[in-house]
């Protein structure tokens, strides 16, 4: 376990939770190979320890969107199949090879940009030709899709390339009925199908994210990439709650009251006095703030669990701290606040505090700040 932060707050990371999340995960594509997606600190939780418990849980891919991050997962010695996907002109094409990394390909600009980094290393880079099947973000456009794979053949041909996936993104997967999940799947048909036949030989076909994970199989193909499920985080309330899917949130966030104090009725509360006192009560200072991720969007609505009972914040949230009316609660300082966790003990959930928020979970656990340090617990394997 690494050593104990100072107590002015903490994000612990069950790291066996992790684990746990990635062997339901993998049970739900048993036919597929899962990718954990370890993108944007591992959506706050810590890209390094994450990365090598979702391995020992049996991931054999790990995904990042950009190369420095792929670069930093192989500078911790991490090995194994890992891909990025989020290139812009100019990146570091040639580290990428050199560090045996999957590198997604949009566009023509981006095979002529890695198959001249290939040149140079003296090896062939492995890509993986990503088709925009409707999603409208990064990807080929199925009009485009003839030249782009004709060019990758002619760099395979020459040795600079070698096509190691075909894969794609969904749009509203965590919709379950909408339209566009079923032409995006026959789009994704379409578009493997002409490139194998015009000579493609792709190691992995995939499509599926997290929700298409747990509720699509037959968008599973040869891989599945699994981001926010693996932190034990519902896609959406559409597709249930964790429990009901069968996943345990990794993180818990908490912090120490900073100081406890009586007020008088009618006292105002932190930035604009949106909230005034209604009598007189015990106010509670929570060292965390929008500095450290905790949405102002919540200000007023933000739940937390302080001496056992639920309470939300009083006022705005500001910058590194916020207020709790604690009522008549026997509180003393060093108490601990509980923001969200599994739920085990009463807590929010981070699902709690996007509704609060208007927002989703991602965004919870992914905006956490550096400032607040990750406690990995249980980083022995389980197995």
């Amino acid at each position: 376990m690494s050593q104990t932060p100072p107590p002015r707050a903490r994000a612990e990371i069950d790291l066996a939770a992790l684990r746990a999340n990635v062997r339901a995960l993998r049970a739900r594509a048993p036919q597929a190979a899962l990718m954990a997606v370890v993108k944007s600190d591992a959506y706050g939780h810590g890209m390094v320890p994450c990365a090598r418990a979702a391995q020992a849980a049996g991931a054999t891919w790990l995904g990042t969107a950009t190369p420095q991050e792929a670069l930093a997962l192989r500078a911790a010695g991490i090995q194994g199949r890992a891909m990025c996907w989020l290139w812009t002109p100019g990146d570091p094409w040639r580290e990428g090879i050199e560090a045996d990394l999957d590198m997604g390909v949009s566009g023509l600009w981006a095979l002529t940009e890695v198959t001249a980094a290939a040149r140079e290393a003296g090896r062939p880079a492995r890509i993986q030709l990503k088709a925009d099947t409707g999603l409208g973000r990064n990807g080929c456009q199925p009009a485009d899709w003839p030249e782009l794979v004709a060019a990758a053949l002619d760099a395979e041909a020459e040795g600079t390339v070698k096509v190691t996936g075909l894969w794609s993104h969904f749009a509203c997967a965590d919709e379950p009925g909408h339209p566009s999940i079923a032409a995006q799947l026959d789009v994704f048909c379409e578009m493997v199908a002409y490139a194998e036949k015009e000579g493609v030989e792709p190691e992995v076909r995939h499509l599926a994210n997290s929700p298409a994970t747990l509720t699509l199989p037959e968008s599973h193909f040869d891989l599945v990439r699994t981001g926010i499920a693996m932190y034990g985080i519902s896609p959406s309330p559409e597709l249930g709650t964790h429990e009901e899917l069968g996943l345990r949130p990794v993180m818990t966030l908490a912090a120490s009251l900073a100081l406890v104090k009586q007020v008088p009725a009618g006292h105002g509360v932190s930035y604009g006095h949106h909230y005034v006192t209604s009598h007189e009560t015990t106010l509670g200072l929570v060292p965390l703030g929008y500095a450290d991720g905790i949405p102002r969007h919540a200000s007023g609505r933000g739940p937390l669990l302080v001496g056992g009972e639920r309470h939300t914040i009083a006022g705005r949230v500001a910058m590194d701290q916020f207020v709790v009316d604690l009522g008549g609660q026997k509180i003393h300082e060093g108490a601990e606040a509980l923001l969200f966790g599994p739920g085990d003990r009463g807590e929010p959930t981070a699902e709690d505090w996007a509704a609060a928020a208007g927002t989703i979970a991602y965004e919870i656990v992914t905006r956490i700040g550096t400032r607040v340090p990750r406690v990995h617990l249980n980083e022995d394997s389980d197995e």
